[in-house]
């Protein structure tokens, strides 16, 4: 396998290596891994077989990392298919540049390898090897409370655009980044909880994007600036 990068968990050294088709088996083993850990499994979305393989046959990218011969973790960008449900029309992307927007997708991390970074260091492993040429932004979905992933994308440089129903009915952060262009100067800015959904749509509405979260008296808040 083609090494893109090489590292240590602690005294254990790892690669990543792109993942292709003949991987499914092992990419669907440690996501049934991974979903039967969490104590909460409303906060991970699993992967069908059938979107496992769009991506894996040539609409997106998927690395893996390894260590020797067994996948401790996966990661994966998707080039979606155009559709009402596109998260291009709820971040004020034209139509016309659809085909240049990525999601990023799933990201399971082995629980026997958690709490090294691996998520975060996977995160900058596939952002470097988008071919900006072809893309221009990323788009990707978080549940409220999933402060993980939260932490995940805000340390990538994206932003709240959006809260609202998505999948049917569930309620989801809708996250945005332009890799082309800088965010603008933010002149004003405001905090609220994370529970107060109302309050942060209504900041949406009115040009805020959130930008950053903290947390405070056992509550944790998104700070919203324009």
């Amino acid at each position: 396998m083609d090494k893109i990068y090489e590292g240590m968990l602690g005294d254990t050294p790892f690669f990543v290596t792109q993942l292709k088709i003949q991987h499914l088996h092992v990419i669907e083993q440690l996501q049934h891994e991974v979903y039967k850990s969490l104590h909460d499994q409303s906060l991970l979305q699993p992967l069908s077989t059938e979107e496992f393989e769009y991506i894996l046959n040539g609409h997106g990218l998927m690395i893996g990392a390894y260590v020797e011969d067994e996948l401790i973790a996966f990661r994966a960008l998707l080039n979606p298919p155009i559709d009402e449900e596109h998260l291009g029309y709820d971040c004020d992307i034209a139509e016309e540049q659809f085909l240049q927007v990525l999601y990023q997708e799933i990201s399971n991390v082995s629980p026997k390898y958690q709490g090294y970074g691996l998520q975060k260091t996977l995160a900058k492993v596939v952002m470097n090897h988008i071919d900006l040429a072809s893309y221009q932004y990323i788009c990707s979905t978080v549940k409220p409370y999933n402060i993980p992933s939260l932490k995940d994308k805000f340390s990538q440089g994206l932003v709240i655009k959006g809260l609202k129903i998505k999948y049917v009915d569930k309620l989801r952060y809708i996250f945005y980044k332009d890799l082309q262009h800088e965010q603008p100067i933010f002149l004003a800015k405001k905090s609220l909880s994370m529970g107060d959904i109302e309050g942060q749509q209504t900041l949406l509405k009115q040009g805020y994007l959130g930008t950053s979260m903290y947390e405070e008296q056992h509550d944790w808040f998104i700070v919203y600036e324009k």
